[in-house]
């Protein structure tokens, strides 16, 4: 079996197929480390972590790199406001991502790249870009020319011909019609304070488009397999990288383009912008597993934009809590398991995967699957930690009952048959205080770590 993704470049569900046989790069947009990253942005993250670990499942060999944006507009001018210097402004910002990445049991990239760390890079592309007239020099800076690539605007479906192009934007993010010659290379000014580099193209700082273009081909290569990011990043980011990379190497920079939609708030976009947006602190404050969050998302298909609510917060931490006590559960006299019924489910899970990661189809396969009598208890936890490989929601097996414990078990399961319950609750008490629950079931009694 091989995935079927939805590619924006063709806006159509297309097969998978790399283009090195069973290798794959993967490169997702990383955070720009000037706040916290808010709940909307894991969201991007959670994405790219299911489709490396389906791409995984599937037998496929991942390079996956993920960048950190340590230098730009923001971060620049947030580090000014707390008087820090760029540097530990954004290392302090970038720590606590990787921590809430761990928080979100998102498997972390092969490389984290900085941009700091690749200003040569950038340099040499700048450098080709000029050279072939794909890029001029300006009084603040050097330009990329969107007339002179015939594919700008494949990707966002934006048509240039009625436009003028000659009018430049030094900004990092606008919209569409803003769409003019984007800048590469910005040359000092004294609100760049110290954050500058002396280079052969002039003292300044990279563009952020730039910056994304020499990590990905410095760390994977000229070509990429899949490029990943929120789909607020489609233009005008995504499409400079396009128009920047293929004007160097001449081939395609990307083969697939993976989008997640917008996580909103009341019918709106999240966004620090909009000062609309929650953190993962906001989310462990709130509840007693910040993993319901990562099961919220997957609730929802990628593509679907999803509105956020503490009530529906509320129900995905229930919804996780119920799994997590099912797959715990360990019966005192289980069935064997079924490697047929497995089998079944197995394959209606590969199906939800396949069709584009459809996740809230993979976690009804598995609810349907612990909810099916004919599905043994113990392959009813082997289904959930098979499914769990992808899923990422933390599930774990109960640990082995201990030998004194199961002979208690053992021993008030016969109390009961001789209907001697005062007897039979006594030696339940004591199991607990031990730091097991029994609990008796049409099935058999069952055993669960408090």
């Amino acid at each position: 079996m091989a995935l079927r993704l939805y590619n924006y470049l063709s806006r159509k569900k297309e097969l998978f197929k790399p283009i090195k046989n069973k290798k794959v790069g993967l490169y997702s947009c990383g955070p720009t480390v000037y706040s916290f990253a808010h709940i909307g942005n894991f969201r991007a993250y959670i994405t790219s972590d299911i489709l490396k670990r389906s791409l995984e499942y599937f037998g496929y060999k991942i390079k996956h790199v993920m960048n950190i944006t340590d230098v730009d507009d923001k971060t620049i001018r947030d580090s000014e406001k707390e008087k820090s210097n760029l540097k530990d402004f954004t290392e302090k910002y970038t720590k606590l991502f990787f921590e809430d990445l761990e928080t979100l049991n998102i498997e972390p990239a092969n490389l984290f790249p900085k941009a700091t760390d690749h200003i040569p890079e950038m340099i040499k592309i700048i450098k080709v870009l000029l050279k072939n007239d794909f890029a001029y020099k300006s009084d603040d800076g050097i330009y990329y020319k969107i007339s002179k690539f015939k594919n700008y605007g494949n990707l966002s479906k934006l048509d240039l011909s009625s436009r003028k192009t000659c009018a430049r934007i030094n900004a990092d993010e606008y919209d569409k019609e803003n769409a003019h010659d984007f800048v590469l290379w910005k040359f000092w000014t004294p609100k760049d304070g110290e954050v500058f580099w002396e280079t052969e193209i002039g003292k300044g700082r990279p563009g952020w488009h730039i910056e994304c273009s020499a990590m990905s081909m410095k760390n994977i290569g000229e070509q990429l397999d899949i490029h990943t990011g929120g789909i607020d990043l489609l233009f005008p980011h995504h499409e400079n990288e396009i128009a920047q990379s293929e004007a160097v190497t001449k081939k395609q920079f990307v083969k697939y383009w993976i989008y997640n939609e917008h996580v909103l708030v009341e019918g709106k976009k999240m966004s620090k912008s909009l000062n609309n947006f929650y953190t993962l602190s906001d989310i462990k404050k709130r509840s007693s597993n910040p993993l319901s969050y990562r099961y919220f998302v997957l609730n929802a298909h990628y593509r679907s934009k999803l509105n956020f609510t503490w009530g529906g917060l509320k129900s995905a931490e229930e919804a996780l809590k119920n799994l997590e006590e099912i797959v715990s559960k360990t019966y005192l006299n289980p069935l064997p398991r079924s490697p047929k019924e497995e089998e079944k489910y197995i394959k209606k899970f590969k199906d939800a995967l396949d069709n584009d990661m459809n996740t809230p189809q993979t976690l009804s396969v598995l609810w349907v699957a612990l909810k099916d009598p004919k599905v043994p208890h113990l392959s009813k936890i082997e289904l959930a930690l098979e499914f769990d490989k992808i899923l990422g929601l933390g599930l774990k097996p109960s640990p082995k009952i201990p030998p004194e414990v199961k002979k208690m078990a053992l021993e008030r399961e016969k109390l009961r048959q001789q209907s001697q319950f005062a007897e039979a609750d006594l030696i339940r008490s004591k199991a607990q205080k031990k730091g097991w629950l029994i609990e008796d079931t049409p099935q058999g009694p069952t055993m669960r770590k408090q």
